[in-house]
């Protein structure tokens, strides 16, 4: 994990329903695993976006939306 994606881990675990934590950990080594190999682009964090939203708190959508938005900017 790189020092960005911790930075994201670390704000993105914060921000986890407590029950979804294992599933968000998942989540977050699958997307890293395909930086790494150099498969992640839009399109994948646009088909993945629900799974990301479906185990954060409701009330941090706002700051996860506004996240993800200047991440996928970036690709």
């Amino acid at each position: 994990m790189n020092p960005g994606q911790k930075m994201f881990y670390d704000f993105f675990m914060e921000r986890v329903k407590d029950d979804k934590k294992e599933e968000a950990r998942k989540l977050l080594e699958e997307s890293f695993a395909r930086q790494a190999e150099g498969t992640f682009d839009k399109a994948y964090l646009e088909r993945k976006m629900p799974e990301f939203f479906a185990v954060i708190k409701p009330e941090a959508e706002d700051e996860l939306k506004q996240a993800m938005e200047h991440f996928a900017s970036t690709l």
